[in-house]
């Protein structure tokens, strides 16, 4: 990440390998890279596979649905990097993608805490601020829970995947 000036996001810096996602992402595209001896899904590539142990495993970057569950989460109440100190509470989702089994990834849930599964996870019934937190939408993050790619535009040309919760 680079140096971050007060109140702005951290932006990628793509190193040669890992150019190829962020150029489809800034399209609004999740391209995975796939070793080209098992053809086997990686996040992020390393120098070598991590199914196959390929020394060589010239990845290529191949698009994906964005498609996945939630595997688990997190709510992130305190921010630890620059930049996020105006979005918490937020939700932190490790999502395994249906492009391959065990394949994942964690990203920003942008459907936000509200979405849990009762207003006490949030922030415990002691810091209830009334009946407004419990007459919002009908709470649907669970393990298990439908979710989609999402792009956040962080800086021109440059969007960062996040996930947003799908119908049932």
């Amino acid at each position: 990440m680079s140096d971050v000036p007060a109140g702005a996001r951290p932006v990628p810096v793509p190193d040669e390998r890992s150019q190829p996602y962020w150029d489809a992402a800034a399209e609004h595209v999740l391209a995975i890279a796939r070793c080209s001896r098992c053809d086997t899904f990686s996040i992020p590539p390393d120098i070598v596979c991590s199914h196959c142990h390929s020394t060589e495993p010239d990845f290529t970057f191949v698009p994906v649905s964005g498609r996945g569950v939630v595997r688990s989460w997190t709510v992130m109440h305190q921010s630890f990097v620059p930049g996020f100190d105006d979005l918490v509470p937020f939700v932190l989702v490790d999502v395994e993608l249906d492009a391959q089994a065990d394949l994942r990834m964690i990203g920003r849930l942008l459907d936000g805490p509200e979405m849990l599964d009762g207003p006490e996870m949030l922030d415990g019934p002691e810091m209830l601020d009334g009946p407004e937190m419990l007459d919002g939408p009908e709470p649907s993050l669970a393990i298990g829970a439908p979710v989609v790619v999402a792009f956040e535009d962080i800086a021109p040309g440059t969007s960062v995947p996040a996930f947003t919760l799908e119908p049932r």
